[in-house]
């Protein structure tokens, strides 16, 4: 069983309550997300963000091939981290942890997941040859659509790694 890391981090030049009320409301979501995945929220997004949520959305990790994605909400500290977990969907395991940071001049939002992948050796083998570029395809977009959306931090990069624990 080979559990993945994948860590990104990103500066931006806005206050950590902007940060908390942009991340923290799953609609938004659509928003950062590339849109060949044809990312769809179904349910659960009509109150705030809180322990027990049940988010459920469509999501087209493959071309031509739509899941039902099914994510609790399971930890909210409000203003400084939440973590969402899928409970269904194309992971085996799926736990992404969300933090916001105040910096000088703005916040550093951190994204920590730690995801397995299903098929056993299959899956093992799909990881460097797809899933690993598809993730880092994700976060870069939405590492883009979050700057253009809120600007940058002059000299703070960003950081993106993916490694197998």
């Amino acid at each position: 069983m080979k559990l993945y890391r994948l860590h990104a981090t990103q500066q931006l030049p806005i206050t950590p309550e902007e940060a908390w009320n942009f991340l923290s409301n799953p609609e938004n979501l659509q928003k950062i997300t590339p849109a060949r995945m044809g990312f769809q929220i179904l349910s659960g997004t009509e109150r705030p963000m809180y322990p027990g949520q049940i988010i459920q959305y469509n999501v087209s990790p493959i071309p031509g091939i739509r899941t039902r994605w099914v994510s609790e909400i399971t930890h909210v500290e409000p203003g400084s981290y939440f973590v969402d977990e899928q409970r269904f969907g194309p992971y085996s395991l799926w736990h992404h942890k969300h933090f916001i940071k105040k910096t000088d001049g703005g916040v550093l939002m951190e994204d920590i997941v730690d995801y397995k992948l299903p098929l056993g050796i299959l899956g093992s083998l799909a990881h460097p040859i797809f899933v690993r570029k598809q993730l880092s395809e994700i976060f870069r977009h939405r590492e883009k659509a979050l700057t253009d959306m809120f600007g940058s931090l002059p000299g703070r990069p960003t950081t993106f790694t993916i490694e197998t624990l």
